[in-house]
């Protein structure tokens, strides 16, 4: 049994873990931190949770965390994590980190995005990227893995059967997304009010995301080339979901038959990714709760370009169930374990 600790277990990454985790057969938590609502049940701060969980939220003390579990997941903000993973690594934990901190791999462009100088750039080199879909022999033997970000990831799964075979021009990407509101965390912002958000759709931070060099630099790795990408983030009035639009120029003319194949060839021992059927193409409602990643494909004959249509929830395989998968390999378990419901509905 998996002795677990979730640090910072008041955001909606900390409640979506221990949601998923309280069904998880190889899985006992053993600890929860929150700096907000120490000494308050997890079902005080999360009605849903009473009498599923029996555990009190405490403030996070490394040592106390270390002798209570095996594995710490933190669910902690940007430019906080690395500080904890720091603590807790020298302990003998294994580490599986949710925020930003150690998914770039240069130190400088941490800096330059993020704004603060890292703590530990030693660590950046280890760090596994934890999309287990790519990175899956190297989470085997991690001791601390780094949870892409929600856009990341779907751009990521989108791009890489096409990537792969060299069947785009990777200087014509242009990835556009669509997030719910959860994807701020939770947090008091006037843009993520009700009355701000109700009725409402918005791009942000048009040519300035924090995502946009964790894209650049995964793509980057698998061609061995620079690549930059257009990368706009838009709000929906939604809670959750994450839907991704990818566009590039095809090298040559295809049909949309042998791209689909391309997909189906990538994916076809993967358990979370759903190749939608021609003419198909996902949508949020579909993944909403679950750790499935669908993707649809379409050719504009047109403009010989292709359209790749991605849906996850960015709770869910775009956070804390990614985090579970990537925890199911370091631990030498089926990645499935604990992760299998279908999405919500309705």
């Amino acid at each position: 049994m998996i002795r677990a600790a979730v640090v910072g277990a008041s955001g909606y990454t900390g409640a979506e873990l221990i949601r998923l985790l309280i069904g998880h057969p190889a899985v006992e938590i053993t600890a929860l931190t929150s700096e907000s609502y120490t000494d308050l049940s997890i079902g005080e701060v999360f009605p849903s949770m009473s009498g599923l969980l029996d555990l009190t939220c405490e403030k996070f003390d490394p040592p106390e965390v270390a002798k209570a579990a095996d594995l710490v997941f933190l669910a902690l903000p940007h430019k906080t994590a690395m500080a904890a993973a720091v603590e807790l690594l020298p302990l003998g934990k294994k580490v599986i980190d949710l925020s930003a901190d150690f998914r770039l791999r240069d130190p400088d462009a941490y800096r330059r995005w993020y704004g603060v100088e890292h703590v530990a750039p030693n660590l950046l080199r280890e760090a596994v990227y934890a999309l287990p879909e790519i990175y899956r022999r190297q989470l085997a033997a991690a001791r601390l893995a780094a949870v892409p970000g929600c856009y990341p990831t779907a751009a990521l799964l989108g791009l890489l059967p096409l990537m792969k075979r060299e069947v785009i021009d990777p200087d014509s990407v242009v990835i556009d997304a669509i997030s719910g509101a959860s994807g701020a965390g939770r947090k008091l912002e006037l843009p993520l009010h009700f009355s701000e958000l109700e009725g409402n759709f918005k791009a942000y931070s048009v040519a300035s995301h924090r995502h946009t060099p964790e894209i650049e630099q995964e793509l980057s790795r698998w061609l061995g080339r620079e690549v930059l990408v257009t990368f706009t983030p838009h709000l929906a009035a939604a809670v959750r979901g994450i839907l991704t639009t990818i566009t590039a120029t095809l090298v040559a003319s295809k049909a949309v038959e042998e791209l689909l194949a391309l997909y189906r060839e990538q994916y076809e021992q993967e358990p979370f990714v759903r190749i939608l059927r021609e003419g198909r193409f996902p949508e949020t409602k579909q993944v909403r709760g679950s750790n499935f990643c669908d993707i649809g494909v379409a050719v504009d004959q047109r403009t010989r370009r292709c359209i790749v249509v991605v849906a996850i929830d960015n709770l869910v395989k775009g956070a804390s169930g990614q985090a579970i998968q990537a925890m199911n390999v370091m631990s030498g378990l089926d990645e499935r374990t604990g992760l299998q419901a279908p999405a919500l509905f309705p």
